[in-house]
C-alpha cells in the first residue's frame, strides 16, 4: 500500500460535485476509499456518470441549507453505509452582490450555508464518529478567510470577492480549532484547508486578464490546479496525519505570505 492510500476507508464529501470537489473525490477513489458524494439536486449523479463511477462512488442529493434535511441525511446514510471514517465539507455560499448592494438578509443566508450548515454537519457526524472512537474531518476555508481581497485585481465587470464570503471563511478556521479541541479526547481529528486562487474553468476562459492578475499576486507565479487541493485532503485523511488536528493548511502558492 502506498503512503497516501486510504485502504477501504469510508469517506463522505459534501459538495463533492463542485470544481474542487470533483478532483478531490476522484483522488480519494484512486487512493482506495469508498466515497459518498453529496451535492445539490442531481449533481452528484451526473458527476458519477461523467467519470464512469463504480461501486466505490455513492451519489446523494443534499440541500445543506435545510437543517431538517441535514439531520435526515446523516441518519439515513449512516443506517445504509455505517459511520464514515472521514468527512470533507466543501460547501460555500456567496451573494454575488457588491459591498454597497449587500442586504442583511443576503449576508445571513450566505453564512447560514457556509457556517451554520457546516457546524450542523460537523457536529452531527462528529457525534456519530465518537461512537466509533475515530474519525478525521476536514472543513474548507479560503485565502479570503485570512486576508482581504485586493480590489485592483477585480476590474469591471467583475465584482470584488464579497465581504460575507470572507467573514464566513474566517469563521470556519475558528470553528475548526474549537471542534478539534472538543473532539480530541474522542479520537476525532478536525483540520481545515484554505485554498488560494483556484478560478474555475469558465472564469479562466472568459476572464484571462483576471487570471493573469491573480498569477502576479502568487509568489509561485500561477493559479492552483485542483489536484493540489485533492492531495492536501488525501494527506489529512490518511494515517500520515494522525498527529495533526486543529490545523489550517493553506494551499495558496504563497498568496498569504505578503
Amino acid at each position: 500500500m502506498g503512503l497516501l492510500e486510504l485502504g477501504k476507508k469510508n469517506i463522505w464529501v459534501i459538495g463533492g460535485a463542485g470544481y474542487l470537489g470533483q478532483s478531490t473525490v476522484k483522488m480519494l477513489i484512486e487512493s482506495g476509499a469508498k466515497v459518498l458524494c453529496a451535492d445539490l439536486d442531481n449533481k452528484a449523479d451526473d458527476f458519477g456518470i461523467s467519470i464512469g463511477a463504480n461501486d466505490q462512488f455513492i451519489p446523494v442529493s443534499l440541500d445543506v441549507g435545510d437543517e431538517k434535511e441535514i439531520a435526515f441525511f446523516i441518519r439515513e446514510n449512516i443506517q445504509k453505509y455505517g459511520i464514515p471514517d472521514g468527512l470533507v465539507i466543501m460547501t460555500f455560499g456567496s451573494s454575488g452582490k457588491s459591498f454597497e448592494e449587500l442586504s442583511g438578509e443576503a449576508f445571513d443566508r450566505v453564512n447560514h450555508i457556509g457556517l451554520t450548515s457546516t457546524f450542523l454537519l460537523a457536529r452531527g457526524i462528529g457525534n456519530e464518529m465518537e461512537k466509533a472512537g475515530h474519525g478525521s474531518v476536514i472543513l474548507f476555508s479560503s485565502m479570503y478567510g485570512l486576508v482581504s481581497p485586493d480590489p485592483d485585481i477585480y476590474k469591471s465587470p467583475m465584482k470584488v470577492n464579497p465581504v460575507e464570503y470572507g467573514v464566513g471563511k474566517a469563521g470556519i478556521v475558528q470553528m475548526t480549532k474549537y471542534l478539534a479541541v472538543f473532539y480530541a479526547t474522542k479520537g476525532i481529528r478536525f483540520n481545515c484547508i484554505s485554498p488560494g486562487p483556484f478560478p474555475n474553468p469558465s472564469v479562466q476562459k472568459d476572464y484571462p486578464d483576471f487570471v493573469e492578475r491573480l498569477e502576479r499576486k502568487v509568489p509561485l507565479g500561477r493559479i492552483g490546479d485542483p489536484k493540489e487541493v485533492a492531495g492536501a485532503v488525501t494527506f489529512l485523511l490518511s494515517d500520515l496525519a494522525s498527529f495533526i488536528t486543529g490545523h489550517n493548511l493553506v494551499v495558496d502558492g504563497g498568496w498569504t505570505c505578503w
